[in-house]
């Protein structure tokens, strides 16, 4: 909602995706659709409807496939890889022999017959609510804009390749293919109404290094084109009419936030050790082996969580062993001495491959995912398994497993590495006989019975945004509840902390992986409760070891004392804040 600063002045608030700070004329993007009439068509005419639907189609993938390779260029391959969903669209048999069963049966044009089809799909993923379905639903109403504009034979309503100056996009939601076409040197940064950190959209602006923010409502529909505005990445802000005294405040952050950007590359390759001298591990999360460059850009001490189920995504077939053993041995190799730890198959929930035939499930996150998938894919697992074993010969890996719910499942993972372990040892393969193993704990279960594990594995690593997603029964993206999602609920801190000793009760590190790790305001909590080592994405490692080269660790364990004493999550919110800003402020620097 609107928020009134002055008589003049208006701003909205909504979720900062991409740092940075801009300001300039607003492009508002209209949500024009074309009109998708109804037609009748005679018998004699529908092959011409699937024929035109075939050649849409094809026209569409060629499109698609520039619009990759533009990327991939200007980006890198991760961006261009965004397009490889859309892709997949376009290769749906399931979708595409019900578009042409449509046609035919009910005798109607192909535009109406795709875009009723399509958006019945979409809207399906919609309401499961989970923020990676939802942006699959994106994905599907992208690609069914650009094939009924062929088959309507009408331009795309904005183009934005051929902006005449600079400006600052506003619209109620922007497209992988939009985002594509921005062009830094007239785009100086957008916001929109819907959106998630994680969005598609969200990736592409970071990798734009443009600011961005989303989740702003109805924006788009209050403004019009040409306002002044000013854009606010680092606090999720949209400033219409900005007086003289903002744009001066703003001013003053624009320069505390280049002094803090060089703070923090100064101190890239140091240790993280706090003023007591306590010396904490602080990892990077990587997908790819490529992502080595940012990981040592960032001063990281490792890799904590490689999450190989992007090797699976978006192909034609499965990976084999083989093309698994080089990607595993490329990161080992760029990173070593440094440790990887690899995540092993994740599928499942919001990730899965349109080659296997993954079950219809009411909540696939409480379905056939992760371990279970493994489990039973005997002949999957065995490929991984062999690939990082021959791969730990080349480096410093570890291994883990995601989703791990008791010990049962620990136990059977275990016996399939000792027994693929074995047929190398009879190939005489080599590779590293002290190859440590953890589990990740990520479920209610898993902490309770941490103990039990705790025997069987060499590492934990918590993964803070399942453990909440099951443990307080919330999805963050459904607006309805979001508010309960709540990382430092009293439930989450104990169930860390009763980890974190079963762990060290056996001399077992503890690792968090999630969202939590990355977050410098709740990173003091986490020290506190006993956890060794941080993991998060790249860029978040600076001004995490930032923060933890000014923490002493006794503050941080009476911090956790007091979370533990605390029965209210915003208590303890507050209190993580108060604590963080008062040891680091230039890292919450605001308006």
């Amino acid at each position: 909602m609107a928020e009134p600063q002055h008589k003049d002045e208006k701003s909205f608030r909504g979720i900062p995706v991409s740092t940075g700070v801009c300001r300039g004329k607003i492009l508002v993007l209209g949500r024009a659709r074309p009109t998708i009439a109804r037609r009748q068509v005679a018998d004699g005419d529908l092959a011409e409807e699937v024929n035109r639907l075939e050649k849409a189609l094809v026209q569409t993938r060629h499109q698609i496939l520039d619009v990759q390779r533009k990327v991939s260029e200007g980006m890198g391959a991760q961006e261009g890889g965004i397009f490889e969903a859309h892709l997949l669209v376009l290769e749906d048999r399931t979708l595409l022999d019900e578009v042409v069963r449509v046609i035919q049966q009910q005798k109607v044009n192909a535009e109406h017959a795709f875009h009723t089809v399509a958006e019945r799909y979409a809207a399906m993923l919609s309401v499961i609510e989970d923020e990676y379905l939802r942006e699959r639903a994106s994905d599907m109403r992208d690609v069914t804009m650009r094939v009924l504009n062929n088959l309507l034979g009408v331009e795309e309503d904005a183009d934005l390749r051929h902006l005449k100056e600079p400006c600052i996009i506003i619209s109620h939601d922007l497209s992988p293919s939009n985002t594509a076409q921005l062009d830094k040197r007239h785009v100086l940064g957008f916001a929109t109404d819907v959106g998630s950190r994680t969005s598609h959209t969200a990736i592409m602006a970071r990798s734009l290094r443009i600011p961005a923010v989303v989740g702003l409502k109805d924006a788009s529909a209050q403004l019009v084109n040409g306002q002044q505005v000013l854009l606010d990445g680092h606090n999720g802000l949209l400033i219409v009419n900005p007086t003289d005294q903002t744009l001066f405040e703003y001013g003053q952050l624009i320069l505390r936030q280049a002094t803090l950007q060089q703070r923090l590359r100064d101190l890239l390759h140091e240790p993280a050790i706090t003023l007591d001298g306590h010396r904490v591990l602080v990892h990077a999360n990587i997908e790819q082996a490529a992502d080595a460059e940012q990981v040592k850009a960032n001063g990281a001490e490792g890799v904590g969580l490689f999450r190989t189920e992007y090797l699976f995504l978006n192909r034609d077939r499965l990976p084999g062993e083989e093309q698994q053993y080089q990607a595993y041995r490329d990161a080992a190799v760029a990173l070593k001495p440094l440790m990887v730890v690899i995540r092993t198959l994740d599928l499942g929930g919001d990730k899965f491959l349109a080659h296997m035939q993954m079950p219809t499930e009411l909540n696939p996150f409480l379905g056939w995912r992760a371990i279970r998938i493994s489990l039973q894919e005997r002949d999957i697992f065995r490929a991984q398994l062999r690939a990082i074993l021959r791969a730990s010969a080349e480096g410093n890996l570890r291994m883990m497993y995601p989703m791990i719910s008791g010990l049962d499942e620990l136990k059977q993972a275990n016996a399939l590495l000792e027994e693929y372990k074995e047929e190398l040892r009879q190939e005489k393969v080599p590779f590293d006989e002290k190859l440590e193993v953890g589990a990740m704990i990520e479920t209610p279960s898993a902490a309770i019975v941490a103990d039990s594990l705790a025997k069987r594995v060499s590492f934990f690593s918590i993964g803070t945004n399942d453990l909440i997603q099951y443990s307080l029964a919330v999805d963050r993206m459904n607006e309805k509840i979001a508010h309960l999602y709540e990382p430092t609920h009293p439930a989450i801190v104990r169930l860390i902390k009763v980890t974190v000793e079963a762990a060290h009760n056996h001399k077992v590190r503890v690792s968090v992986c999630g969202e939590m790790a990355g977050d410098p305001v709740l990173a003091p909590l986490l020290l506190g409760l006993g956890v060794d080592e941080l993991s998060a994405a790249p860029s978040l490692v600076p001004p995490l070891k930032f923060l933890i080269r000014r923490l002493k660790l006794t503050e941080a364990r009476e911090l956790a004392d007091f979370a533990l004493d605390c029965e209210s999550a915003s208590d303890i919110q507050a209190r993580c804040q108060e604590h963080a800003r008062q040891i680091a402020p230039g890292l919450f620097e605001d308006k």
